[in-house]
């Protein structure tokens, strides 16, 4: 390696342009002009010989075999973290260019007072809405305020992605860390045991609910702050993403009068979209809809909601026991956590609800065994459950820069037995519209369990859930999320990024 490349590391920034500053970032990488004007990347560890080939493709120009370069690992991580740095704009270091360690530096034998009076001063006050302010305009739904050895990192979770947007000193951490626990209520002096608060904030007319949850690290109290706006509208199940080979049987299951319908998969897989939708059609008619839920996160006209409140004894259960008597018609439970709210959920399915919930399973048919892990008897679940949606969110490709090739070997591979392999594939380029991203906005990729006779059978024998779904004969979360790559809505790497395969 050339000696001047030992002594500095600095990205090319056309080919960065080219490349993509996130895939950068994702592979731990620097795109380089070498001193003979070859293109090469630099790899804080190991060299990663496909991602060459991608960023060639990236690129639109040959960029050589892989350089790694692990005595460097500082310089490039440096050069890496003035990349995350570049969001930075003028207003934000006129913020920073405020902050004063003599003021706002809270050391160990510091009064609560003291603490409560340099939380409050105006630089700290400006910076919390300054964070607020712009989590909000690039449409995040977490803030993570993470203290680490070096300061203390300020990330926005956006489009289902962690992105690191503002680093800040050490010595500000304490006065920002109670700052947020004093708008969320929460106790400043407790910083060993975990706290959760809650803070309402108007912005542009909307009403902002934010949740707070702290947790004491090493490095001192981590704090997430998750967003959720309580204007915020309902879409429907079209623009979730469903096409209609899984929409119109979905919608048919919707319109039984009675039943159970889940939608299953991880935290963040966009269920409760998927559920508000689903009532959004039904709610104009005349029939009387309860939902019971933790945290409320669409407001639904027509709708009688029911926010948890375990302190004060109002669990799922309960709720739902005190929602039977109110005569409904349709039920949503925000999530079965337990067998007890199971057993009721089941028992209000069959005595003339509908009844529709989530769950937390990998896929449609781990539902059942979820269902009987919980206690439910698997005859009841056979007669009660009429189908189970599962889902992830990939992101969507940004149309502005969305570009067409030729699928690589390695996708070809990819492609199932029997999928038609597609002459091109979409690519992810990145332009100011996705903010050097190639993504914009979320979709879902589903699959659909339906239960009919053969089914029950099944399950009342207590058949395996690799059965289950060889039985139903669906079409997996995988086979969705590639047709939705063919039709360009999302990238190949995206699919296999939620670990659907």
């Amino acid at each position: 390696m050339p000696d001047t490349l030992q002594e500095s590391v600095e990205a090319d920034l056309s080919l960065l342009k080219a490349i993509g500053r996130d895939w950068c970032l994702r592979h731990d990488c620097l795109p380089v002009r070498l001193p003979d004007g070859r293109a090469a990347l630099l790899f804080a560890e190991s060299a990663d010989p496909e991602a060459v080939d991608w960023a060639s493709y990236l690129a639109g120009l040959p960029v050589d075999e892989p350089v790694a370069v692990p005595d460097s690992y500082d310089r490039i991580q440096h050069a890496l973290a003035v990349l995350r740095g570049e969001r930075a704009s003028d207003s934000e270091s006129g913020l920073l260019a405020h902050l004063s360690e003599e003021d706002l530096a809270v050391g160990e034998g510091s009064t609560l007072d003291e603490i409560r009076r340099k939380s409050q001063a105006e630089p700290v006050v400006r910076l919390v809405d300054h964070i607020f302010d712009e989590a909000l305009r690039l449409s995040a739904t977490d803030i993570h305020l993470e203290p680490d050895d070096n300061g203390v990192s300020v990330r926005l979770r956006r489009d289902g992605m962690l992105r690191e947007f503002l680093v800040l000193p050490r010595w500000v951490q304490a006065s920002l860390t109670s700052r947020v626990k004093i708008l969320a209520e929460l106790d400043i002096a407790e910083k060993r045991l975990p706290q959760d608060g809650r803070i309402q904030r108007q912005w542009q007319g909307d009403t902002l609910d934010v949740r707070v949850s702290s947790l004491p690290t090493r490095l001192g109290e981590k704090l997430v702050l998750r967003l959720l706006r309580q204007d915020a509208s309902v879409v429907d199940l079209v623009q979730v993403g469903m096409t209609d080979r899984i929409r119109l049987p979905f919608e048919a299951l919707c319109d039984r009068p009675q039943g159970m319908v889940f939608v299953t998969g991880p935290t963040g897989s966009g269920k409760s979209s998927t559920l508000y939708a689903a009532l959004r059609r039904i709610l104009p008619r005349n029939i009387n809809v309860t939902t019971i839920e933790d945290p409320i996160e669409y407001r639904l006209r027509g709708a009688n909601q029911v926010q948890i409140l375990e302190k004060a004894g109002l669990t799922f259960a309960e709720a739902l026991r005190s929602i039977l008597r109110q005569d409904p018609d349709v039920i949503l439970v925000g999530e079965i956590r337990d067998g007890e709210t199971a057993s009721i959920a089941v028992q209000a399915a069959q005595t003339g609800h509908l009844v529709f919930s989530t769950l937390h399973t990998n896929d449609a048919a781990g539902a059942v065994t979820r269902l009987a892990d919980l206690g439910v008897p698997r005859f009841l679940i056979a007669s009660a459950v009429l189908g189970v949606v599962a889902q992830r969110l990939v992101r969507k490709i940004c149309p502005h820069c969305l570009e067409w090739g030729a699928p690589l070997d390695h996708e070809r591979q990819v492609f199932p037995e029997g999928f038609e392999l597609p002459d091109r594939v979409p690519r992810p380029k990145g332009c100011p519209e996705c903010d050097g991203t190639g993504y914009k906005g979320r979709t879902g990729i589903f699959e659909l369990l339906q239960i009919d006779d053969e089914l029950r059978d099944a399950i009342v024998r207590g058949e395996p859930d690799t059965a289950l779904r060889r039985i139903s004969h669906m079409k997996p979360l995988f086979v969705d999320g590639l047709e939705k790559v063919v039709s360009g809505a999302t990238s190949l790497e995206e699919v296999l990024r939620v670990g659907v395969r």
